[in-house]
C-alpha cells in the first residue's frame, strides 16, 4: 500500500492555469509526494513520457490539446497510469467519457482538497494493487513454465539412471 508521505510517488499535474497547478504542486509536496506541473496538453505529455509518474492530474479543458486526447495519448504510452481528470465544466457526459476512457475519476472544480487527497489515496492504491498483480502474475507464469520443464528433467534423468 503507498503511504501518504512516500517520497517516491511522483505526480504530475496538466492544468493550463498556472495559478492552480501550481498550487496542488505546493498541497502534494505538502502530503510528501513529488510532483511537478505541466501548463499544456503537450508539455504534459513530453514530462509524461520523460518522468515516472504514478499519477496524473489532468485537466479537461486545454488550450492546445484537449484533455481527452491527452488522456487517450498517456494511456497509449503506459496503459496502467492512473489519470484523474479535473474541470469546470463537467458534465455527466464528459465524466463517463473520460472514464470510458480510462480515467480512475472526475473531479468538478473548485477542487476540495481533502476530497482530492483522499481520491488520490485511493487512486495510488489502485497502482500499487495493479503493480503487485503484475508480480504475482509474473510469478506465476514463471512456475507454470518451471514445474513443466522440472518433469521433463526429471523423466529424463530416471530413464538415465534406469538404464
Amino acid at each position: 500500500m503507498v503511504l501518504k508521505n512516500d517520497q517516491n510517488v511522483r505526480v504530475l499535474v496538466v492544468d493550463d492555469d498556472q495559478q492552480l497547478a501550481d498550487m496542488l504542486v505546493e498541497f502534494l509536496v505538502k502530503l510528501g509526494y513529488q510532483a511537478s506541473a505541466a501548463h499544456g496538453g503537450r508539455e504534459g505529455l513530453v514530462q509524461f513520457e520523460q518522468g515516472d509518474f504514478q499519477l496524473v492530474i489532468l485537466d479537461l479543458k486545454l488550450p492546445d490539446m484537449d484533455g481527452l486526447e491527452v488522456l487517450e495519448a498517456i494511456k497509449a504510452v503506459d496503459s496502467r497510469a492512473v489519470v484523474l481528470i479535473i474541470t469546470g465544466y463537467g458534465t455527466i457526459e464528459s465524466s463517463v467519457t473520460a472514464i470510458k476512457k480510462g480515467a480512475y475519476d472526475f473531479i468538478p472544480k473548485p477542487i476540495n482538497l481533502e476530497f482530492l487527497e483522499l481520491t488520490i489515496n485511493r487512486a495510488l492504491e489502485k497502482h500499487t494493487l495493479f503493480k503487485q498483480l503484475g508480480i504475482f502474475r509474473g510469478l506465476a507464469l514463471a512456475l507454470i513454465i518451471s514445474v513443466p520443464v522440472w518433469l521433463i528433467l526429471g523423466i529424463i534423468l530416471a530413464r538415465i539412471l534406469l538404464k
